[in-house]
């Protein structure tokens, strides 16, 4: 009778098949997770398959996907696009200013900031279109346009003072307009200052103090009118006074005051008074202590 032995598998097999199973579990759970998407608050998802853009957006939240798409997230957030003369103020380094000429021929320097945000039912537009640089593409060379092409319509001083508010609706409108069309909502225009030649702010300080000048000596002279009138109403007051009491009173009524003005003084306490009468007067003594 034969002894039949059997040959235990081999360490290293038993080591393969672990591996296997292990791949597997990983490859399983890789394809789970690449099926799962979260989109952060403020963000919105852009899907592509295959280089085609598709045009359902993923708002944030947590989504399930195909795993063969791609993601990309755009901020539907404001942002702030500053274009300003001082360093480290804007998203150029150093002078960023617009210099513009205006209708009369002057250098303008204007600084600016522009608030706006993606139209999230646009996203998928902007990727196909413009792409993820739309600040250099869109909003920078639009922004700049528009300021250059509504200041030629205004003189330097009007930029400065009086229109300011017309110029910032009118460029507020043009870039609202531009901005629309490639997927953009402006939020606000901010027109932060408007710089001019220093010949021309010398020339508006002289106007100015000038016209202070003016309606201070305007204040003085208005004064020195309302002070000759209220003496001329004085004067005709006491000239009216004077020809009543010289037109007015009779012999009569003069003897009578002087009569009551007699008793008055006869009549005060501590006095020791004499009155000669005249012709027409009676003679009153007093004499108190």
């Amino acid at each position: 009778m034969g002894i039949v032995l059997k040959r235990s598998p081999e360490p290293g097999n038993r080591f393969g098949g672990t591996v296997n199973k292990i791949g597997i579990v990983v490859f399983i759970l890789g394809l789970l997770f690449s099926t799962v998407k979260v989109i952060d608050p403020g963000k919105v998802g852009v899907q592509t398959l295959f280089g085609k853009v598709l045009n359902q957006t993923l708002e944030s939240g947590l989504h399930f996907i195909n795993p063969l798409v791609d993601v990309t997230t755009f901020s539907v957030q404001t942002e702030n696009y500053t274009m300003s003369a001082k360093e480290n103020e804007g998203q150029v380094q150093g002078d960023d200013a617009l210099r513009v000429l205006s209708s009369d021929g002057l250098e303008v320097t204007i600084d600016l900031s522009v608030l706006y945000k993606i139209n999230a039912s646009k996203a998928p537009f902007i990727y196909q279109n413009i792409g993820v640089d739309y600040e250099n593409k869109i909003v920078r060379p639009v922004t700049r346009t528009a300021i250059r092409d509504n200041a030629v319509n205004y003189q330097a001083v009007d930029l400065y003072s009086t229109k300011r508010e017309q110029f910032q609706a009118r460029i507020n409108q043009t870039i609202t307009q531009n901005f629309a069309k490639n997927g953009l909502d402006v939020q606000q225009i901010l027109v932060r200052n408007i710089s001019l030649p220093a010949s021309v702010k010398a020339s508006i300080e002289s106007k100015i103090n000038a016209e202070q000048d003016a309606q201070k000596m305007q204040f003085v002279l208005q004064k020195e009118r309302q002070e000759a009138d209220r003496k001329r109403v004085e004067a005709q007051g006491i000239a009216d006074y004077q020809k009543i009491l010289s037109t007015g009173l009779s012999d009569k009524q003069l003897v009578y005051e002087s009569i009551k003005a007699q008793k008055e003084i006869a009549l005060s306490p501590n006095t020791k008074v004499i009155i000669i009468g005249g012709k027409n007067n009676p003679i009153m003594l007093s004499d108190k202590q």
